[in-house]
């Protein structure tokens, strides 16, 4: 019970969300703005009958840096460094999209060897990206031990990663016609050894969380997301896949070297939070076999990585959009040139930003503790929402 001041000064008993039968009021309830586990910092406003989410409203936009219009006043060589930031999870693939974009619009060729270098590292990225989420949702609902598997797996793919770009998380090894320089000598060798170290752990990883009767009572039929719902909001990624939508664009519509790889696609047809989890741990199977069926390609081809140009860079006047299969869901990059040394306008679509538009839908109907657990499994990066 609590004492409320009426306009008049009166002094009124109400009674906040305890349950059906009295005279109750919904209780608003900010969660946030604060930064939960490594996603950045989101803020929903939610209205709560007793410990029953009633509605929810994502709010974004704390995070929010400007990137689109700092593109405007950068050249097409700085713009990869803006761009490989708003999905810090997935720098490589961030990066590849911008340059797919400008190189369609430039009418460049990129030699063979760059392209199957650039599929391996983009699925190698792939993986990362998965292991810090396999890694950090468990956490989020009380699992500790996990995380240390999935950084220890993680830790093997960042140091053959780190060998080839000289970056840890933020590549900038894609360059407009190719990549940045040759990986060094016997670098695929590596690569191939710590692949399939990974491969070999993932079952310390897999055992202990896939069918853990704690882990299963905390994310089974919770935060159910119906295909017409994902398709609706535009969800796409390990979310819309657990909802039963077959679309990934690797297969669909092959950029890079996806159109000579036989793309597994993972599915799911529950849409709750296990289904979404259970995607992303079968994908980083896939994404390991597809990385080193290139790395075998890359052994078979020799020459240049990259096509020379000129001191400055100008995209002829323009526009094109690419879209590329990015580890969260798909990323879209809309370029429009005036036929000057900077984009005049670089519009992106980001996975995450259709995905956590989706809580308005998911979170209304469960329980403050399921909240979390719904969260965490829409597998979203802020930076990705507010770029």
């Amino acid at each position: 019970m609590a004492g409320m001041t009426t306009d008049t000064g009166a002094l009124r008993e109400l009674t906040v969300g305890t349950g059906a039968g009295l005279d109750t009021a919904d209780m608003v309830l900010n969660i946030g703005p604060q930064h939960p586990s490594t996603h950045g910092v989101l803020r929903l406003k939610l209205v709560l009958d007793g410990e029953r989410v009633v509605a929810c409203e994502p709010i974004v936009g704390y995070m929010h840096r400007g990137a689109e219009k700092l593109f405007e006043v950068r050249d097409y060589r700085q713009i990869i460094v803006l761009a490989n930031r708003h999905d810090w999870l997935s720098a490589f693939s961030n990066e590849l999209g911008v340059v797919l974009a400008v190189e369609r619009l430039m009418g460049i060729e990129v030699p063979e060897r760059a392209i199957w270098l650039r599929t391996a590292l983009a699925e190698l990225n792939r993986v990362l990206n998965h292991l810090m989420f396999l890694g950090s949702y468990p956490l989020e609902i009380g699992a500790i031990t996990p995380v240390f598997y999935a950084f220890r797996e993680r830790e093997t793919l960042q140091a053959v990663m780190e060998e080839a770009s000289g970056g840890r998380i933020h590549y900038m090894f894609n360059r407009v016609g190719g990549i940045k320089e040759e990986v060094p000598a016997g670098w695929t060798g590596r690569a191939r050894a710590a692949i399939g170290e990974v491969r070999r752990r993932m079952p310390d990883l897999d055992n202990l969380i896939r069918r853990n009767e704690i882990f299963l009572a905390r994310t089974v039929g919770v935060g159910v997301l119906s295909a017409e719902d994902a398709a609706a909001f535009g969800a796409s990624g390990p979310v819309a896949r657990a909802s039963g939508l077959d679309l990934d664009l690797r297969r669909d519509e092959p950029y890079l070297a996806y159109g000579s790889l036989d793309v597994p696609v993972v599915t799911r047809t529950a849409g709750d939070c296990h289904s979404r989890f259970e995607v992303l741990l079968d994908q980083v199977y896939v994404s390991l076999d597809l990385a080193e069926q290139c790395l075998d390609q890359v052994d078979r081809i020799s020459g240049p990585v990259n096509v020379r140009l000129p001191k400055v860079v100008k995209a002829p006047e323009g526009h094109t959009y690419a879209w590329t299969e990015n580890p969260l869901g798909i990323n879209g990059y809309y370029l429009v040139s005036r036929g000057e040394k900077t984009p005049w306008r670089m519009k992106l679509r980001t996975a995450s930003y259709a995905n956590v538009q989706a809580l308005a839908t998911l979170l209304p109907g469960c329980l403050v503790p399921d909240l979390i657990a719904v969260l965490g499994s829409m597998f979203f990066v802020v930076g990705d929402i507010d770029k």
